[in-house]
């Protein structure tokens, strides 16, 4: 009898992929997934050299609903790695069944503020940033523009709380008003009522997916959009500005990544998944391939393998992989010590809506509470 090859004997890496696939900020997570599959097929469908498996299950931004299909990867499908989470408030559930369980959970946007400081876990790592940190670009930049008098507006919830947190640490000025709005809210009429009487010298706002869409249309719509300048992070990206278009053409951002940045893992992955895909990737794209290589490096290091928990940690810890963004290292809590930038939303000659770089605001920078993580 003929052996089987040694690839039919090889158990497949499985991991277990959570992202947000359905209602507005479905495009959030349907570009984090593809990143991370176009990522997957680009290394032969394997991981590590191990064949790969890879369960995605959509969370629906319902952090219960998360919660059950997280433990049904952990428990039916036996997965060795759950990556993924677009929004904070679901990986904030799913972290605890998953840590718990000393299974490894890698981040491909998803940066809350608890899991960076006293809440870090050997077993969780962020292939994208701490929340804080993409916010703290644009309260530096609207310091530097010396804008006195800013009001912010995001939603009510871990991720706008730390989008609020991240603006006032390099703002001085003052804080008009912070406005928490619900999450998934797509009327703020209200909202831009207030903001018109205030008159400030600028609003900062966090809002992703449709809430965003929708609030860049209306800020426009109330004329709003020629007198106060609109600073915003994960509000106007590739997955927004095919709905906003023109309307969003000039307005700044942070980011920690653009289309054109300058790295030739970079220029290949664009090309490659605008070819796939035919759409310009955003930052949760480049996240999701950048997750995915990270836990390709680590088990190259590893010979394929995640039960040895310290070695797998090690190895992730190290970073294995070129990151398209350039610069990347891990911290001690297990998140991305990184460049930051501010961009703005443009029309390319293609016709095509992204965002480019315009200036480098923060370099090889580090989250505000890795001191409060007991890991070294």
């Amino acid at each position: 009898m003929l052996a089987a090859p040694a690839a039919a004997l090889a158990d497949p890496v499985k991991v277990g992929f959570v992202s947000t696939l359905s209602g507005p900020p479905a495009a959030l997570g349907v570009h984090m997934r593809d990143g991370f599959l176009l990522a997957v097929k680009e290394l032969g469908g394997k991981l590590g050299g191990q064949p790969a498996e890879v369960v995605v299950v959509d969370d629906e931004l319902k952090p219960d609903v998360a919660v059950s299909k997280v433990k049904a990867l952990l428990e039916r499908d036996k997965v060795d790695i759950v990556a993924g989470t677009v929004f904070s408030n679901v990986l904030m559930a799913i972290q605890k069944p998953v840590l718990a369980n000393e299974t490894f959970l890698i981040s491909a946007n998803a940066g809350p503020s608890p899991l960076a400081g006293k809440g870090c876990s050997p077993y969780f790592f962020s292939a994208s940033y701490q929340n804080d940190q993409v916010h703290s670009v644009m309260g530096q930049y609207a310091q530097d523009k010396g804008f006195k008098r800013v009001i912010l507006i995001t939603p009510n919830y871990q991720a706008g709380k730390d989008a609020m947190a991240g603006f006032k640490r390099h703002y001085k000025g003052e804080v008009v008003e912070e406005i928490f709005t619900q999450l998934g809210q797509l009327d703020f009429s209200a909202e831009l009522a207030k903001i018109q009487a205030a008159k400030p010298d600028a609003i900062f706002t966090f809002m992703p997916g449709g809430m965003g869409v929708n609030l860049v249309k209306q800020y426009q719509q109330a004329g709003l959009a020629g007198q106060i300048p609109f600073l915003s992070s994960f509000t106007i990206d590739e997955t927004t500005l095919p709905a906003t278009q023109d309307a969003a053409v000039g307005l700044l951002s942070g980011a920690e990544w653009a289309p054109d940045l300058d790295t030739p893992q970079n220029k290949a992955f664009v090309a490659a998944y605008e070819k796939e895909y035919g759409v310009v990737p955003s930052l949760y794209a480049a996240q999701g391939y950048d997750a995915a290589m990270l836990i390709d490096g680590a088990l190259k290091a590893t010979g394929g393998k995640v039960a040895d928990k310290e070695a797998f940690r090690k190895a992730l810890a190290s970073a294995p992989f070129k990151s398209v963004r350039g610069d990347f290292s891990f911290n001690t809590n297990g998140f991305p010590i990184q460049d930051f930038y501010v961009v703005k939303a443009v029309k390319r000659p293609d016709g095509r809506y992204a965002t480019q770089i315009q200036s480098k605001v923060f370099d090889n920078a580090a989250d505000a509470y890795v001191g409060e993580c007991p890991l070294k």
